[in-house]
């Protein structure tokens, strides 16, 4: 055997060769197993957070005696919470956003006048909510604008249905179906209970309210001009639940509703560097139980957002929340 044949078949040569092209390799696989782990771990806080804020609203949710839904998420759409958002709920004076959508969409294209001005006289007085019921007969006239304002800030159950007649019933349901909402619906004038008690009711679901309060905030119903129009309009101070959590200088665009046994609300939570909405709706509760319920999916809302934008990855804070 030649010098030559026993350096081809000498073992140690050939393992130490094997071993040099092998290393890169194995370094490959080594880096392949401990970087992704460390990714993982970066968003494992952020994975719990979630995790356990989806838990406290299923948790709410299960706490009251009729059905509930919710839909809470951030307009970056990086964060989405859901507990029974196809479920068809009636909207009580929630359902008046969708009448200002569609009165602001008919003035934009100039088929109405917001300045035109309206009579109350006592044919259109609606009891209820609202002041217009206790005006004298024709002693007062108000425009499609201060109707509309009346309607969202004091829920005015008059001006409501002197806006459904201004608008119609069938183009509210028309803009609503064009936008792909199946579920949201004006069936009846405020205060109509015989139309109640044939199942005409308003609905909506916490999807759908979700999906027309982004709309809004992203300016995409018409255009921004009049999305911030309806925006300043919702914006006014009123009563509601989900804001109660809330510091006082965060601004929220909501419309809340209320009929015995249902309470409902949908809110765009204007916060610093992470806006987010809230849908929530309930039915076959008493008063106290649902507005309770409604305050508390607005407190987890609000507790998970606030800590968002200061949190890291790992869930240490950069700023105190």
């Amino acid at each position: 055997m030649t010098a030559a044949s026993k350096r081809r078949r000498s073992p140690g040569a050939g393992a130490a060769r094997r071993a040099f092209h092998a290393a890169p390799t194995i370094a490959v696989v080594a880096v392949a197993f401990v970087f992704p782990r460390f990714a993982i771990a970066e968003t494992d806080a952020m994975h719990v957070a979630h995790a356990k804020t989806q838990a406290k609203l299923e948790a709410i949710a299960a706490s009251v005696r009729g059905d509930f839904g919710v839909v809470v998420e951030d307009l970056r759409g990086e964060h989405r919470f859901a507990v029974n958002e196809n479920g068809v709920f009636p909207q009580a004076s929630a359902i008046k956003i969708p009448i200002l959508m569609e009165l602001l969409r008919q003035a934009h294209v100039g088929k109405l006048d917001l300045k035109t001005r309206l009579t109350i006289d006592a044919a259109s007085k609606t009891p209820g909510s609202g002041v217009l019921f206790e005006l004298s007969d024709g002693g007062s006239e108000l425009s499609l604008t201060d109707l509309a304002v009346l309607m969202i800030v004091l829920s005015d159950n008059t001006a409501t249905n002197l806006l459904i007649d201004a608008v119609g019933m069938d183009a509210v349901n028309a803009t609503m179906a064009s936008l792909g909402l199946e579920q949201t619906r004006l069936r009846r004038r405020m205060m109509d209970t015989a139309a109640a008690d044939r199942g005409e009711e308003n609905t909506s679901s916490p999807a759908e309210a979700a999906r027309i309060m982004r709309l809004l905030a992203e300016g995409k119903f018409v255009d921004r001009g009049l999305c911030d129009r309806a925006l300043a309009i919702l914006r006014k101070p009123k009563r509601g639940a989900v804001g109660t959590s809330l510091p006082a200088e965060i601004a929220v665009a909501f419309k809340p509703g209320a009929i015995p046994g249902v309470a409902t609300e949908w809110a765009l939570v204007e916060l610093k560097n992470r806006p987010y909405i809230v849908a929530v709706m309930g039915n076959f509760g008493n008063d106290a139980e649902l507005e309770g319920a409604l305050r508390d999916v607005g407190a987890v809302a609000y507790d998970f957002f606030r800590r968002i934008p200061v949190a890291t990855p790992y869930g240490s804070y950069s700023t105190p929340p």
